[in-house]
């Protein structure tokens, strides 16, 4: 009986979890499309937009090149040591070029702006939520998500994949440096094998994802922001949850976009 009731208790709790993440997928496809509809139409707010292109890229430069300088370098060591058993290695860089285009830089530079930018945008966000600015500006007849989303979003769409394209320089010119000093390759065969091998194909697709992630990161910082309560506590609870969910949301979609990719190629 009780083995029965652990069952019964088990799938219930399951079932409840998946009812409440298909309310909160569909909650924030609504709070999308109200976004992308408030983005359709005046007034366009360029001045703020220009400003969060500021924050998101610029102040977001100095950690995408270290970022991207590091995981080129540490992918090249660890696959050129793999390459030498076979005596392959002059396929570093091309190895490399294709990992970063594809794959490590829309996702990790995804993550970066998460933890960074949309840390942020929610922690602003939802102060003003909770010092009831926000229902100021609804008072004053002025619409937040016109106001502080749609700026943010287009920003972010903006934005990331210029991220994305220096990450991707970045990782690959460590991936020079380690194949030249570490591995003896020449410059001349390490840009052959890569231009052999990887394709303006290759990087759109991680381009692709970069637009995506643009707009998850952005919408879901400022839905947490909007839907904060409780002071001080519930800032860092939206702040905590937005990050979470945005890194959780990335991997999950890296998955769908990589899936689509490869069978509709």
């Amino acid at each position: 009986m009780e083995s029965s009731n652990f069952i019964v208790k088990g799938i219930s709790a399951i079932g409840k979890m998946v009812k409440d993440t298909i309310g909160e997928l569909g909650s924030f496809m609504m709070f999308l499309g109200y976004a992308i509809r408030e983005a359709a139409h005046p007034p366009f707010r360029l001045r703020l937009i220009f400003q969060q292109m500021y924050f998101i890229g610029n102040e977001s430069l100095f950690i995408i090149i270290l970022s991207g300088f590091s995981i080129g370098a540490a992918v090249s060591l660890q696959v050129g040591t793999v390459f030498m058993l076979f005596g392959a290695q002059s396929m570093v860089g091309a190895a490399n070029a294709k990992s970063l285009a594809r794959e490590l830089s829309p996702l990790m530079a995804g993550f970066l702006i998460a933890g960074r930018g949309g840390a942020a945008m929610t922690a602003e966000i939802s102060t003003m939520k909770v010092n009831e600015q926000i229902d100021a500006m609804e008072a004053m007849a002025v619409d937040p998500v016109g106001y502080l989303v749609v700026p943010r979003m287009i920003a972010s769409i903006l934005m990331l994949p210029l991220l994305v394209g220096i990450f991707n320089i970045a990782g690959q010119f460590a991936s020079l440096l380690v194949a030249i000093n570490i591995f003896d390759i020449d410059m001349g065969t390490f840009f052959d094998k890569m231009l052999s091998i990887v394709t303006w194909h290759d990087v759109w697709a991680g381009l692709q994802k970069s637009f995506i992630f643009g707009v998850i990161i952005s919408v879901l910082a400022c839905r947490f922001g909007l839907n904060a309560s409780g002071g001080a506590k519930g800032v860092g609870q939206a702040t905590t949850n937005a990050v979470v969910t945005m890194l959780l949301a990335l991997l999950t979609v890296d998955f769908i976009i990589t899936y689509f990719q490869i069978v509709f190629k």
